[in-house]
């Protein structure tokens, strides 16, 4: 698995050709989901092989962004496919990439440990201190697509994603839940 010789090709690729409207789905969440899936993979005492299956499907699993937002998952697995026999992939470990990425869909629906990883490192940032500022973005992407009109639209959608949102992997439970809670918190009081 050639995983440093495909970072820079979809990086690259990520960098020059997704649409400039999408300040949250970008380069940097790409990158912020890597380290995430990283350090819970590392702290779930995942091996070697797996920390580069979770890298590897963290650097793929919005490239779907590319084709545009619908189906962006399922597209991005198209990708994966197409790419990762030429760098060292077997079928399996593509296969099970690909199973990571689904798991990132909204509602997140994980089927094993590696795909609970992913799942929590694509939404890491739920339970950090740099919720409100990733949550800008994401905010200023919704609105550019018309998917919401308002601070107000926005923070209810805030609240019903954080109420329903879990994480799964016994690590961002611990590290990351008690922030999501106050983040949550801090969200509700803006709607008062």
């Amino acid at each position: 698995m050639r995983y440093n010789e495909i970072k820079k090709v979809i990086i690259a690729e990520l960098k020059n050709n997704l649409p400039k409207h999408l300040t949250y789905h970008s380069v940097n969440h790409v990158e912020d989901v890597i380290k995430a899936a990283t350090e819970i993979g590392k702290a779930e005492q995942k091996n070697a092989e797996d920390i580069k299956l979770l890298k590897t499907a963290a650097l793929f699993h919005d490239t779907g962004f590319l084709h545009g937002a619908k189906d962006h998952e399922a597209n991005s697995c198209v990708i994966a496919q197409k790419h990762l026999p030429n760098y060292g992939y077997t079928q399996s470990q593509i296969d099970t990439i690909k199973g990571m990425i689904m798991a990132t869909k909204i509602p997140q629906t994980p089927h094993n440990h590696l795909e609970e990883i992913l799942a929590d490192a694509d939404l890491d940032y739920l339970g950090r201190d740099d919720f409100f500022t990733i949550g800008d973005k994401l905010f200023d992407e919704l609105t550019m697509l018309g998917i919401i009109s308002s601070e107000r639209d926005w923070n209810f959608l805030q609240e019903k994603f954080l109420e329903s949102h879990n994480f799964f992997t016994k690590t961002s439970i611990q590290k990351r839940k008690p922030k999501k809670e106050e983040n949550l918190r801090i969200v509700k009081s803006k709607l008062l």
